[in-house]
């Protein structure tokens, strides 16, 4: 329900009912020194519509109008409307953990019906409701790894998007495993002799990212085959995650880590997003997180509870897998709204979308400079050297209302100063993409 603001009679009765005069007598035990006698400095009240044009004309200042290149993990997807006028009905809004089943069908059976349409995508036989987001899903899922293994090692692909890489360090530190960054071939892809060179004895599992961070799709069976012949798992973490709807699931995988972020949850400044672990059912003991399964109730109708929670709240606390206390199930319902509308065909037809708008991009693109990692498929994100220093290039290109690519120098110094992560999805025009070109020129 809608806060609604009391009264001057309402306030009245209250304070009647308690036994004061005027809300000043509420206050009495603050010194008269420190009480704030005069109206704020702040300008005056403002009718609904006066807010909405004030939004407006703020957000013609920042984004309207302007063409966006940016992705690198947070996407910009159209939203069907249909989206927040599930999630905003109160029974959704609202409820918060599933603790008592006979209250919470509607609840659960989102969650679950969310974890059947993850399990389809990625392939896996069991999936969670759910995770933050990718990167500490991706963190979680190496501690499973350790788990389940027993070893106590991870070795990393530096193409896993350098945000993940930290969240990931600051886990390993103070659950003490080690890591071991390896590097990348020059299609963009994970260095396979590299990484075959990197396994030993104690590393628990390999963790790549497909599409990777430069938006190419890795070589999913052939790491798998290295990993599992030396004992350790592979974990595949998903940042674009409508990149499935056209590239082979990662069947191969022990464990994926998908962000959820792209099935209809807005870039919304960082998140909140939907993080997502899906792995083969072995493992189901070692999941973080919820695991929402169906059942039958006593007069045989079909029901669902919480199959699996291994979190402190349900569990003896050395034997939790996971201290993730709040699941992130309203935005999971915006993920399973999102693949319902779409559909098996539409999210097929939605990649198809993706992949051409960036082919295009980076035909047109790349006459202004040179598309970097061209060896190997990519999805809908391309590295591109500018020839010129890519945050001068933004720079300009701002004053046209061009948003550009995501400079890559921090993280990826060996690329130099020109380098930069573009990328075009179902949003982008071509229109667009034509005056970027000719700005670049």
């Amino acid at each position: 329900m809608r806060y609604l603001p009391k009264s001057p009679a309402d306030r009245a009765e209250m304070l009647a009912e308690i036994g004061a005069a005027s809300i000043d007598d509420l206050f009495a035990t603050i010194p008269a020194e420190y009480q704030f006698k005069r109206d704020l400095a702040i300008p005056r009240q403002h009718g609904e519509s006066e807010i909405i044009d004030r939004f407006r004309a703020f957000a013609d200042q920042n984004a309207n109008g302007y063409a966006s290149f940016l992705g690198a993990g947070v996407y910009r997807h159209y939203r069907p409307v249909l989206i927040d006028t599930v999630v905003s009905r109160g029974e959704f809004l609202t409820s918060y953990t599933p603790y008592q089943p006979e209250i919470a069908q509607g609840t659960l059976q989102a969650m679950f019906e969310f974890q059947t349409m993850i399990c389809e995508l990625t392939g896996m036989e069991i999936a969670n409701a759910s995770m933050y987001d990718g990167s500490t899903g991706a963190a979680e899922a190496i501690m499973m790894a350790v788990r389940v293994t027993g070893r106590d090692g991870a070795v990393i692909a530096r193409t896993v998007h350098p945000e993940y890489r930290e969240v990931i360090a600051t886990y390993a530190l103070h659950q003490e495993i080690p890591t071991t960054e390896v590097g990348y071939a020059e299609n963009g892809r994970i260095d396979l002799a590299a990484l075959d060179a990197a396994i030993t004895d104690n590393t628990a599992c390999v963790l790549i990212q497909s599409p990777n961070f430069f938006g190419t799709i890795e070589d999913v069976a052939a790491i798998a085959d290295i990993a599992h012949k030396k004992g350790a798992l592979l974990i595949v973490s998903i940042a674009e995650a409508i990149s499935l709807g056209i590239v082979k699931a990662p069947v191969e995988a022990d464990i994926v880590s998908l962000e959820a972020q792209s099935f209809g949850v807005a870039p919304s400044y960082g998140g909140p997003f939907c993080g997502v672990i899906a792995c083969k059912e072995k493992f189901l003991r070692q999941m973080p997180g919820r695991i929402v399964g169906e059942t039958k109730d006593m007069d045989g109708k079909r029901g669902f509870v919480l199959t699996l929670s291994t979190r402190e709240q349900h569990i003896r606390r050395e034997k939790a897998t996971s201290n993730i206390c709040t699941n992130q199930a309203l935005v999971a319902m915006m993920t399973t709204v999102f693949l319902t509308v779409y559909g098996k065909e539409g999210m097929k037809d939605l990649a198809v979308q993706n992949l051409a708008k960036a082919k295009y991009a980076a035909d047109t693109l790349g006459q202004a400079g040179k598309v970097l990692f061209a060896g190997a498929p990519r999805f809908h994100e391309f590295v591109l050297d500018l020839g010129k220093d890519a945050e001068a290039a933004n720079a300009a290109l701002l004053e046209k209302k061009i948003i550009g690519g995501l400079p890559l120098a921090k993280w990826y110094p060996e690329l130099g100063p020109n380098a930069s992560l573009w990328c075009a999805t179902e949003l982008t025009a071509k229109t667009q993409i034509d005056a970027a070109a000719e700005a670049l020129k």
